[in-house]
C-alpha cells in the first residue's frame, strides 16, 4: 500500500526534526517555511520545496503545520494561499501548534465545510523528542480521521492518545504547558534554597530524581540548570504564549489557576529583560535574582 504525500508547513526547532522523521520513516514530504534554510536542508535529503502553503496542499494527501501561534496557523489555513484554498473532499490537515482551542474548532469547522477532516494535535516532549520521535502527542478531532493519522503519529511520538472532539487537543496541552512551568519554577526554588544553604545543586538533582519529587524537568534540562546554558529548547516567549492560552481558557470556564498566573508574570519579566528567546528553564534566573543567589557546581560534579 503507497504511503500518503506529507505536506508539513513549519520548520522551526520542533518542525525540522519531526518533517525529518516521517521523510526517514519513507513518507513522500512536500515542505515549506518563512525562512528558507530548513527548506533547502530537507530538500537536499529528498523532501519537495514548496513556495506556499497552497501548493503544499495541491501537492498533499495530508497536511501538518507547526506554527507559533493561532494567527500564524489561521493564516496558513485561510489566507488567500492558504493550505484551505486548495482543500479537497477527503483530505486530513493535521495542526500540531499550540494554539487556543477557541480557533482550533473554528479551522476545524472552515476545513469541515469543504471536505477536509481536521485534527489539532499539539506535542510535548520539547526538541529532544521531537528528534528522538518520542513526543506525547494529545489529540482532538474525529475518530476516524485520528485512526487514518495514527500511522504519522507513530513515526514522530512515543504516547499518542485521542483526547475528545476539536479544541480537546488544545486543552490538554494547555493543562500540559501550566505543569511544565510550574515545575520549572519549583525545580529552580529548590536549587536556588539548597544552593544557598550550601549544598552542590548537582547533588540536589541527583537525590531528587531518585524520589518523589522526580520529574521530566530535572531530566531533560540537568545541564541548562547547572551550566546556566539556556540555548532554546523552548523559548521563553512561546511560553509566555501558552499560559495566556491556558489563563484565557481558564477564565472562560470559570477556573482559578492562582500560581500559573505568578509564572506568567516571571515568564514576562524575563522578556521584558530581552531574554524572549532563551529557554523556558532560564526561569531560574528569575529566582536567582530575588534571592541575590546564583547555582554553582561544586568542582568535581561538573
Amino acid at each position: 500500500m503507497s504511503r500518503p504525500t506529507v505536506g508539513f508547513i513549519g520548520l522551526g526547532i520542533m518542525g525540522k526534526p519531526m518533517a525529518r522523521n516521517l521523510l526517514a520513516a519513507g513518507y513522500p514530504l512536500v515542505v515549506a517555511n518563512r525562512s528558507p534554510g530548513p527548506v533547502e536542508e530537507l530538500a537536499s535529503d529528498g523532501a519537495r520545496a514548496a513556495d506556499t502553503p497552497l501548493a503544499v496542499a495541491q501537492a498533499s494527501d495530508v497536511v501538518i503545520t507547526m506554527l507559533p501561534d493561532s494567527p500564524q496557523v489561521a493564516e496558513v489555513l485561510e489566507g488567500p494561499d492558504g493550505v484551505l484554498a486548495a482543500g479537497r473532499e477527503g483530505q486530513l490537515v493535521i495542526d500540531m501548534s499550540t494554539i487556543d482551542p477557541a480557533v482550533a474548532q473554528r479551522l476545524a469547522s472552515a476545513a469541515a465545510q469543504r471536505g477536509v477532516a481536521m485534527l489539532d494535535a499539539p506535542v510535548s516532549g520539547g526538541d529532544v523528542g521531537a528528534r528522538e520521535g518520542t513526543l506525547s502527542i494529545m489529540v482532538g478531532g474525529d475518530a476516524d480521521a485520528f485512526a487514518r493519522a495514527r500511522p504519522l503519529f507513530e513515526v514522530v511520538g512515543g504516547t499518542i492518545v485521542h483526547v475528545g472532539a476539536s479544541g480537546a487537543g488544545q486543552v490538554v496541552k494547555a493543562c500540559n504547558q501550566v505543569l511544565v512551568a510550574l515545575t520549572i519554577e519549583a525545580v529552580s526554588e529548590a536549587l536556588v534554597l539548597g544552593s544557598s544553604a550550601g549544598v552542590d545543586p548537582a547533588v540536589i538533582i541527583e537525590v531528587l530524581s531518585g524520589g518523589l519529587a522526580a520529574n521530566r524537568v530535572m531530566e531533560v534540562r540537568r545541564e541548562n540548570f547547572l551550566t546556566h546554558t539556556f540555548k532554546p529548547g523552548f523559548r521563553v516567549d512561546l511560553h509566555h504564549k501558552d499560559l495566556g492560552i491556558a489563563l484565557s481558557t481558564a477564565r472562560a470556564h470559570g477556573v482559578s489557576l492562582p500560581v500559573t498566573a505568578v509564572v506568567d508574570q516571571m515568564l514576562d519579566s524575563l522578556r521584558s529583560k530581552g531574554h524572549g528567546q532563551e529557554d523556558h528553564s532560564a526561569l531560574l534566573t528569575v529566582i536567582e535574582d530575588l534571592s541575590n543567589h546564583r547555582i554553582v557546581q561544586q568542582e568535581g560534579n561538573a
